[in-house]
């Protein structure tokens, strides 16, 4: 794999709550999340939704490596996990991420979705290396010369945000969050401040959220764009990227969401499968 000395993102994966294949998510896109940063040699995976299949049919050869980190365990996150190909090809090495909750891990939830009557496979026939490793609020992980962070956000059950730091840049993962209250969540800001990038949990407009369109969709765990570009502005993020999408928003509505969006901020855009974006490392100051 090529260097890259900044941070490359791929969208795999862009849709929330369940996949929706057909012809009205054809430019946007209907695989579950699954976003892609590649920071010097490494690839870093973020959630395993149906997006990650796409990802591992791409490249799935030995001697890979692939880290994977959970915002959290539900089955729109997780779900492409077991159909994973490099899973199942010898000396790939596969590393997971997730935050341990009572008695659930990153480990537990995998096996048992890859157990009977669920799936045919079980977890410990893979053929490739794998490790389950724990992450917690506040964490910072080293990945060859970047880091990550995790941060918690407001999501039934939790989950967890992440920021990666490499060649001077930054991007900030923040699926699945809705506001506590009508101020931008200080934490997300704290963890999103001068970010290159926010990928933000844009799931509702404000209509479907307040219940102007039935149902309401408050305490449901997720946010609308015009929060998300409260929290960038706020924060200093110079691109908003709006994720996650409601399984019931096709192509037209989503490209009106984003037209909207960019009125109030003239640097976004809403997430679709292949997506790629490319921040360039920083020269150093000599």
């Amino acid at each position: 794999m090529k260097q890259v000395k900044g941070i490359d993102l791929h969208f795999w994966g862009v849709r929330g709550t369940c996949p929706t294949p057909g012809p009205h998510t054809a430019i946007y896109g209907g695989n579950t999340p699954c976003v892609e940063a590649r920071v010097g040699s490494h690839r870093v995976m973020f959630d395993a939704g149906t997006g990650l299949r796409v990802a591992g049919e791409k490249e799935f050869s030995g001697n890979q490596e692939w880290i994977i980190f959970l915002s959290h365990f539900h089955w729109d996150h997780i779900q492409g996990f077991p159909l994973f190909m490099p899973l199942f090809v010898p000396r790939n090495r596969i590393i997971v991420y997730g935050e341990l909750r009572d008695d659930a891990s990153a480990e537990v939830v995998m096996r048992h979705q890859m157990s009977y009557p669920c799936f045919p496979v079980e977890l410990p026939n893979i053929a490739a290396e794998f490790e389950f490793r724990h992450v917690v609020d506040g964490d910072v992980i080293r990945i060859g010369n970047a880091s990550v962070r995790a941060r918690a956000i407001n999501h039934p059950g939790g989950c967890l945000s992440y920021r990666v730091n490499h060649g001077g840049r930054s991007i900030v993962y923040a699926t699945d969050t809705e506001p506590l209250t009508d101020e931008p969540d200080p934490v997300l800001v704290k963890h999103s401040k001068n970010a290159d990038c926010l990928i933000y949990d844009a799931c509702y407009t404000d209509q479907e959220y307040e219940g102007i369109v039935p149902p309401k969709r408050v305490g449901w765990g997720h946010s609308t764009w015009k929060k998300g570009v409260e929290v960038a502005r706020a924060a200093g993020v110079k691109k908003l990227v709006l994720f996650h999408h409601d399984p019931s928003h096709d192509d037209e509505m989503i490209a009106g969401i984003e037209r909207h969006c960019r009125i109030v901020m003239k640097n976004s855009v809403a997430a679709r499968d292949g997506l790629e974006i490319s921040f360039r490392a920083k020269p150093r100051k000599k």
